[in-house]
């Protein structure tokens, strides 16, 4: 849980008057609450004092700001598709976990595309048979070696574009054929009930976007040379990949199974015996936890006993609690889909924002191209 401090601890951490306290508080840099002990005083959120009393410590220059930027820093690129607010995801003003209550993945494009209807993701009749994370990659690389890039086109010819190839997408991680919803094609396609599909449709919806992630920072860029939709969603899918964005579902996948073998507790010691970080637990921007995780996790109903165990353990140990990757864990084991559906299932939920930021970039007109701070020898 975050830590609350009184007025006085705020004023003496920031340094500063009470009135600035007050204007951090309306701009919403601070978050308030009722002192529980007296309602007639205030405490301040620590962890916005702490984050705002680095920003300040490192003055304002402009390699400092730069850097610290690319790091969970201060927002960089300026964008109305998605934010996390006081511990809340939000896209484009509306509540993303509440949102999972009733939307579906086209409704969700829709909104984060701003277009005024749901988008259709139809996957090829003619689709390669073989599904998985390596068609993925190759169909989308097929799709941009012959794509037109993105530069003069309109918003809409932009979005056209994008639907196809997360159509295609969708098909090579198995979706099945047809027009209908992509959470029931992909339910068809791994053999799962109506339960089930609901499951995955909210599990799309929670992970459409996340503001400035590493996926749709590479996404913006390669959109901000000109390239070609599907080039873009490429450039997102590989940054994906990495263990330490859309591959932690593979970790939790592990740290599962070695719960299964060795114990929760054991498998929790060996983990963080060799010094990494625990997956599936804890999240920086959502220090009370994620709520994508619980709305997922109340929606599934854990009642896979490892994982269960997994998490008492995990929290008794490290105080975290369980994020988006233990939740698509669950989601994997309790409906028995492939052991790579976290990653799967990542991929095509985050597609829609990949192409969001596309055409919001594009529609921007600048290039991202940041310098290097050089510390090499000169001539």
């Amino acid at each position: 849980m975050s830590e609350w401090l009184s007025r006085e601890e705020a004023l003496q951490r920031l340094r500063v008057r009470p009135q600035t306290l007050y204007a951090y508080v309306s701009r919403g840099r601070i978050g308030m609450r009722p002192d529980r002990d007296d309602p007639r005083r205030s405490q301040y959120r620590a962890d916005d004092i702490a984050a705002l009393a680095t920003r300040r410590a490192r003055g304002r220059s402009p390699s400092a700001i730069a850097e610290s930027a690319i790091a969970w820093g201060e927002p960089s690129i300026v964008t109305a598709i998605s934010t996390v607010w006081h511990g809340r995801l939000v896209y484009r003003g509306r509540d993303a976990v509440a949102l999972s209550d009733h939307a579906t993945l086209e409704g969700t494009a829709g909104l984060l595309w701003a277009l005024p209807e749901p988008v259709r993701f139809e996957a090829p009749p003619d689709a390669s048979p073989q599904i998985g994370r390596a068609p993925a990659f190759a169909q989308l690389a097929l799709l941009a070696g012959h794509a037109r890039p993105s530069l003069g086109r309109s918003a809409a010819s932009l979005c056209t574009d994008a639907s196809h190839a997360i159509g295609v997408l969708a098909g090579a991680l198995g979706a099945a054929a047809g027009s209908d919803p992509v959470h029931q094609r992909l339910a068809r396609g791994w053999s799962v009930d109506d339960r089930g599909a609901e499951a995955i449709r909210r599990a799309l919806v929670l992970l459409a976007d996340h503001e400035l992630n590493a996926s749709t920072f590479a996404a913006r860029v390669a959109a901000s040379t000109g390239a070609s939709p599907a080039a873009c969603l490429l450039a997102g899918l590989a940054t994906l990949s990495g263990p330490r964005h859309g591959g932690a579902g593979e970790a939790v996948m592990q740290l599962a199974e070695d719960a299964a073998r060795h114990g929760a507790d054991a498998a929790i010691r060996r983990w963080l015996g060799h010094d990494r970080p625990l997956p599936g637990f804890g999240h920086q921007l959502y220090p009370e936890g994620d709520p994508r995780a619980t709305a997922l996790l109340a929606a599934i109903g854990n009642t896979d006993e490892t994982l269960r165990s997994l998490q008492t353990a995990a929290i008794a140990a490290t105080g975290a609690q369980p994020n988006i990757d233990f939740a698509l864990a669950v989601l994997t084991r309790v409906l028995g889909l492939p052991r790579d559906a976290p990653f799967l299932l990542f991929a095509l939920g985050r597609s829609i924002g990949w192409a969001a930021h596309m055409v919001e970039q594009i529609v921007s007109g600048s290039v991202i191209r940041p310098r290097g701070r050089y510390e090499g020898l000169l001539p």
